[in-house]
């Protein structure tokens, strides 16, 4: 690139139309050393006309320049927090014992403060009972189900009876009758439009639903579609509409799904190729468009099982762009029963439409709602008796929040600006579409499952002790979803030419300082794995990851005085011992030196001078030795620390 670019008299930047591929290609412009004219081509849609119409328009370079300061302006601010917090709670996390690095970010600490905050909700939850009344009534030969609604004063706020003597009461006269007499009904007619075709986030929210993917393996499996089998279009979009220039290819896309597989062509048959659903609006495209099929045809036999799940997840919420809207009609029908009051919610179908290629699960409830919610009702009309043929009731318990599977979190970092109570902090999370990017989400859950923050269990993620101690400790500001929409609103000035660059890494700087100097001296307390006491002077020791396994260790060995003997422990529970200047005799050496041999694969030599052992060297057996005269080492398979006049082994 260097070398094209060297000779070019002239560049156009055609990375993508935003912040982030404004930067990419100035950098890679710096790098390259080049100062001549500049021009940049400005587009969403790779069609043939969108590019042809984008070329014709060049933009010139100084109208986006800004972009890339603002980029600038938010990658240096994020690696100063990161790196300076980071580093400090890491520093904090060692006084308290705990080996790992904590880490924190503008983006994963508020992330990471979701799942302790779902966490800690579900922990404190205390269940209510309550009781439900179902009859199950009959009219016309078909049977159907009405709830009991209990009167006022029995009630919480979702309208659940919390008092089992009144439900009792009320079952009670309900089998005491016959029949229940319609009171009204009332039906309207619900046209549902189809769902927009796939942004990265919805994308990785349905398949943690419905397929039990990871939001990581979604995102490698939406690029293996588009960069290896060339059946989606770019996986990383954060906009699931459609420009309007692409509607004139909806017949060779069609085409090519056709050609891929031809066991669509009934459905294809259905398709009506010139509606135009919301999904077609310039005005909502981004830098990218939503996730559809490709203009070529696609080989199914290469994709393996979880890819053509997938695939046909994104055929599918294309195809429904071109089907009628689903239509059904939900009737609700007030019923009286021995002076109580029932309630049956039915629903009938009218128009399949985008249903047939796309049916949603419906959620499930404890009390059995939903599935009375879709329940087909016989035709009912005010006056009517409905048979009673039977009185069910039934004990229940409200339930807590279920924790964050990889999906749902994704979701509740898109929709993070509910938890913002200023309106204007609040709007701006809805423009940027809440923390993290697209292309980001799924790196930061992974990066927080490999760090130990969060927990697998099953399909849901849990929050570890760390991660609950570190956002407890961290400033309040940090794991702030609203500090997000703060920054934005500066970039947005910087983008504007209203704030300089320099401005804001300047306030950004003196914050950080302010905020390290606050919390410098603060303690931590971070539940920590058991680990076995010292078998000569009965102190507890810290467990940690060596190169070879797991070993323990003196907790504080600067700040403690060891006692005469110290010894080396390993996983499996072979050990060393080292005596204070009493070695025993078949490791000392003439020279009052030590050498010590671990399953004749390492050597230590440890050589006294002033009473304290600083000079060390460690080398494999036979080889060179290679001398040291530092304290601290890790080679080999030996890290060795010095405490007063004694010298400490430990094998990692």
């Amino acid at each position: 690139m260097q070398q094209l670019v060297a000779k070019a008299g002239e560049l156009v930047i055609a990375t993508d139309a935003d912040r982030e591929g404004e930067m990419i290609a100035r950098e890679i412009i710096d790098l390259c050393g080049y100062r001549g004219p500049i021009q940049r081509l400005w587009l969403s849609a790779l069609n043939d006309a969108s590019i042809r119409k984008a070329l014709g328009a060049l933009k010139p370079s100084a109208e986006t320049l800004p972009l890339y300061f603002s980029a600038l302006a938010r990658s240096r601010a994020d690696w100063l927090i990161g790196m300076n917090l980071s580093r400090l709670f890491t520093l904090l996390g060692r006084q308290a014992g705990y080996t790992g690095v904590l880490s924190v970010g503008r983006v994963q600490t508020p992330t990471l403060k979701l799942v302790v905050d779902r966490d800690r909700e579900i922990a404190r939850f205390v269940s209510v009972p309550y009781w439900t009344v179902d009859v199950l009534l009959v009219h016309a030969g078909q049977s159907f189900t009405a709830r009991w609604m209990p009167s006022e004063g029995s009630t919480d706020a979702a309208d659940r009876c919390l008092q089992q003597p009144v439900a009792q009461q009320a079952a009670d006269r309900l089998r005491a009758v016959r029949d229940a007499q319609v009171v009204s009904v009332e039906t309207e007619r619900v046209r549902e439009a189809p769902p927009l075709p796939f942004d990265l986030g919805t994308l990785q929210e349905v398949c943690s639903r419905q397929i039990g993917l990871e939001v990581q393996e979604t995102l490698d499996i939406a690029q293996a579609l588009y960069e290896t089998h060339k059946a989606t279009t770019y996986p990383r979009s954060d906009s699931g509409y459609l420009p309007e220039s692409m509607l004139a290819e909806v017949p060779a896309v069609l085409d090519a799904l056709l050609a891929t597989d031809p066991s669509l062509r009934p459905l294809i048959g259905q398709l009506d190729c010139n509606q135009r659903s919301r999904a077609w609006n310039d005005g909502k495209v981004t830098a990218h468009h939503g996730i559809i099929p490709t203009l070529e045809p696609a080989n199914l036999s290469a994709m393996h099982a979880k890819e053509l799940a997938v695939y046909r997840l994104i055929r599918a919420h294309y195809l429904a762009q071109f089907l009628p809207h689903h239509e059904f009609d939900r009737t609700v029908v007030q019923l009286a029963c021995g002076g109580q009051s029932l309630v049956a919610v039915g629903k009938h179908i009218a128009v399949i439409g985008w249903r047939q290629v796309l049916a949603t699960p419906e959620p499930e409830a404890a009390d059995g709602v939903e599935a009375q919610r879709s329940q087909v009702l016989p035709p009912l009309a005010s006056g009517l008796r409905c048979g009673v043929e039977q009185v069910e009731l039934e004990a229940l318990k409200t339930l807590p929040s279920k924790p964050y599977t990889q999906g749902e979190l994704v979701k509740a970092m898109k929709g993070v600006a509910k938890l913002v109570d200023d309106p204007r902090l609040k709007q701006k999370l809805k423009e940027t579409t809440g923390i993290g990017t697209e292309a980001t989400r799924a790196s930061t859950i992974t990066g927080l499952l490999d760090r130990g923050y969060l927990l697998r269990k099953g399909r849901a993620i849990r929050a570890s002790d760390a991660a609950f101690t570190l956002i407890d400790a961290v400033p309040a500001a940090i794991a702030d979803p609203g500090m997000t929409a703060i920054w934005e609103q500066a970039l947005d000035m910087i983008e504007a030419g209203q704030m300089t660059l320099d401005t804001f890494i300047a306030k950004q700087s003196a914050w950080v300082a302010q905020l390290v100097q606050e919390h410098r001296a603060a303690t931590l307390s971070i539940p920590l794995p058991p680990s076995p006491p010292c078998p000569q002077c009965g102190t507890q020791m810290h467990q940690r990851a060596g190169r070879n396994g797991a070993l323990v260790h003196y907790a504080h060995l600067k700040d403690r005085n060891l006692p005469k003997s110290a010894q080396l422990h390993t996983a499996d529970g072979s050990c060393l011992w080292l005596h204070e200047m009493g070695f025993p005799q078949s490791h000392v050496l003439p020279q009052n030196a030590l050498d010590l041999q671990y399953r004749g694969c390492a050597l230590l030599h440890a050589v006294p001078r002033n009473n304290d052992f600083l000079g060390l060297c460690v080398g494999k057996v036979g080889a060179a030795v290679r001398h040291k005269t530092v304290i601290g080492i890790n080679e080999s398979h030996f890290g060795v620390s010095l405490c007063h006049d004694r010298v400490i082994v430990h094998l990692g």
